[in-house]
């Protein structure tokens, strides 16, 4: 994210999806208990500790895919409607989310977490994505 200190403003490294935890592990109810001990813990997001919410592999993987890209990423509105895409090329290529266009030649890849309620978007050019299915990106009013 864009910081300013003393006047300047540079880019500084934040966590992509801040006060959020992912586990990856069995969860027996001794290391769900073990996990809501721990500090700074609020929640698992869940229905019960007998019915935990997974987020979906495909997700969990585009994530690592970003981080081992090591292209910026910038955090994004959240969006239910878009224009679906996929990249076709570069390092990026296989992932699938929805494409913001905000400039002649690059636009935004967004990746939706669902279950988090929480998207982060990365520049790629306008040429490396093919559309993959219907729809129009809402945009914030004002």
């Amino acid at each position: 994210m864009w910081s300013k200190r003393r006047g300047a403003q540079r880019l500084i490294r934040v966590p992509m999806f801040p006060g959020y935890l992912f586990v990856h592990d069995a969860m027996g109810k001794a290391s769900y208990l073990e996990i809501l001990k721990s500090r700074g813990v609020v929640r698992v997001l869940e229905d019960g500790w007998t019915r935990l919410t997974p987020v979906p592999d495909a997700e969990i993987a585009a994530i690592r895919q970003i981080v081992e890209a090591e292209v910026p990423v910038f955090a994004h509105q959240h969006l239910t409607h878009g224009d679906r895409v996929e990249v076709v090329e570069g390092p990026l290529a296989g992932l699938e989310g929805f494409f913001e266009h905000d400039r002649p030649s690059k636009g935004r890849l967004v990746l939706t977490v669902d279950l988090l309620g929480r998207s982060v978007a990365v520049e790629v050019n306008c040429t490396a994505v093919r559309s993959i299915g219907p729809g129009t990106v809402n945009r914030p009013q004002g």
